[in-house]
């Protein structure tokens, strides 16, 4: 995978299609990691048309044929060109190694001929911890150009990436005379940051790029705001949240899930409340909507409270303390459920506004 994207030139072929089928279930961890997704035995990610899945050692004889071609490898930076078998082979087993490791997501795009599966390209995300950032790759194979598969693809993998993986933001590259490809990043969400210099193996040295840029609120978009109370000051949220302990001390968290607003960031189950209703009430709703369990409220005790201006809205969130409730907590909502020791509560990335109750949390229990 390299860190440059491919244009979506002129069809010359009939788009590859797969069969519909249902997006996998993530499984719900007890103890989930907070540093990465869980790389050993990576479940395929299913698009409308597409899958994206771990590269084999199968596909390096179609994956040669696709991209040993020039016009791909020329819009590409670390891909040589002519390009051999024996690249194919050794790419994919770096591919699965990055992959086992949890370093980088460099995937197989496939669709469906018929009953046949048909390797289309590849994506990927390289991440890089310090900085919490990952670089969005892909290309396709010149006869499956044209029919939004790197839109499909990339867009899908961006927003998985953000609701699984710890990263803030992800960047990618464009040669400046591939600007089909500058349009697939805008599509899905991307904004041009200003222009630099890349290097390209195939065209054997540098050329002038154009730097991209999204985080986790141009894909999903900001946190609806209220409308303000008075002219010129910030709009009130109100929000309930919960904080459930089970008896070894541990605590619940919920991971957003893709699609929801700040989605991949870990909260204590929750919502807004509804006009005329309490907090004890809207947490019974909620907790029942989110997690499948009954809470009377005589179980729920005040302890804490969260103050904290957004951009577009001032968030004030009571936090109660609950550990007795009727039922097993499920994610009725996809989202991934932890079960956390309160020593460990700081290393799950939460929103800004929940942060401050951590310390507290932690030093009650």
């Amino acid at each position: 995978m390299t860190q440059s994207a491919q244009a979506e030139p002129k069809p010359i072929a009939k788009p590859v299609r797969r069969r519909r089928t249902r997006a996998p279930n993530p499984a719900t961890p007890t103890q989930a990691t907070p540093a990465r997704a869980t790389p050993t035995g990576f479940q395929p990610i299913a698009t409308e048309r597409l899958t994206l899945r771990a590269l084999r050692p199968s596909d390096a004889p179609a994956l040669h044929r696709l991209i040993n071609d020039w016009e791909v490898t020329r819009t590409l930076a670390v891909v040589p060109f002519p390009y051999s078998r024996e690249d194919a082979d050794a790419w994919i087993a770096s591919a699965r190694r990055d992959l086992d490791e949890g370093t980088a997501y460099h995937l197989a795009i496939t669709g469906h001929e018929g009953e046949k599966e048909t390797l289309v390209g590849a994506v990927g995300l390289r991440l890089d911890p310090a900085d919490r950032l990952g670089r969005l790759g892909y290309w396709v194979g010149r006869r499956f150009w044209g029919h939004g598969v790197a839109s499909e693809a990339a867009g899908k993998l961006v927003r998985w990436g953000f609701a699984n993986l710890t990263i803030d933001r992800i960047e990618a590259q464009v040669a400046t005379d591939n600007p089909a490809s500058a349009a697939v990043l805008r599509r899905i969400g991307f904004r041009q940051t200003g222009e630099g210099v890349g290097h390209s193996v195939a065209r054997g040295g540098n050329h002038p790029v154009w730097l991209f840029e999204a985080t986790r609120d141009d894909i999903f978009g900001a946190p609806d705001a209220p409308e303000p109370a008075l002219e010129g000051a910030l709009p009130l949220l109100l929000v309930a949240a919960c904080a459930l302990i089970d008896t070894d001390g541990r605590v619940l968290l919920a991971r957003r899930p893709e699609g929801k607003k700040m989605a991949g960031l870990w909260e204590f189950p929750g919502g807004k409340l509804n006009p005329g209703e309490t907090p004890e009430a809207a947490l019974i709703r909620e907790l029942k909507e989110e997690l499948g369990i009954d809470v009377s409220a005589a179980c729920l005790a005040p302890f804490a409270f969260a103050s904290h201006a957004y951009d577009r809205f001032h968030l004030l969130m009571p936090l109660y303390l609950c550990r007795r409730w009727k039922g097993t907590p499920k994610p009725r909502e996809n989202q991934t459920l932890a079960w956390v020791r309160p020593q460990k509560l700081g290393e799950y990335e939460m929103p800004p506004a929940d942060k401050p109750l951590i310390p507290l949390l932690r030093d009650f229990l």
